[in-house]
């Protein structure tokens, strides 16, 4: 499935971002979730991605908040009935890419607890478990991970 950097302003994103937004907020205390919303997803250092099924409708999304010295990872989210066929894992290792090669050394990521399938992702992928980065303060109810990426800055 095809995978680009793309608007986030578009509805069917939109959409995604509203189901991603469905799931955890229920899962999750106001002070505990961390999600960015779409006008902070379309700004300049933002690398978000798209994946298209065959008929080209939106099925998952995820974002790369590019930092001078690092990345974090936002917003990752697959619809449910698409689960279980490496999409994740295909979108992780993409923004990965794009972000090594705008010059980010190191992603980061705020996850939940309650989100096994997300830890077993970042797991699998090398992420490491961390105590709280930038301006998230230590909550029971975040799990933070990082991993150093291959730096292969463009001109």
């Amino acid at each position: 499935m095809p995978i680009a950097i793309e608007s986030p302003n578009q509805p069917e994103v939109i959409r995604l971002i509203d189901e991603l937004d469905a799931y955890q907020k229920p899962l999750y205390p106001a002070e505990s979730h961390h999600g960015i919303d779409i006008a902070a997803l379309a700004q300049a250092n933002v690398i978000f991605a798209v994946v298209r099924a065959e008929d080209g409708s939106a099925i998952a999304c995820g974002a790369v908040v590019v930092m001078p010295e690092y990345g974090e990872l936002k917003r990752m989210f697959v619809r449910p009935e698409y689960r279980g066929q490496a999409i994740a894992k295909n979108l992780l290792a993409f923004l990965e890419a794009e972000a090594g090669r705008q010059g980010c050394k190191a992603l980061m990521l705020e996850t939940g607890v309650k989100q096994t399938e997300a830890l077993g992702l970042y797991e699998r992928a090398g992420y490491l478990r961390r105590g709280p980065f930038a301006d998230y303060i230590d909550d029971p109810l975040s799990v933070f991970m990082h991993k150093t990426v291959m730096h292969e800055r463009t001109a």
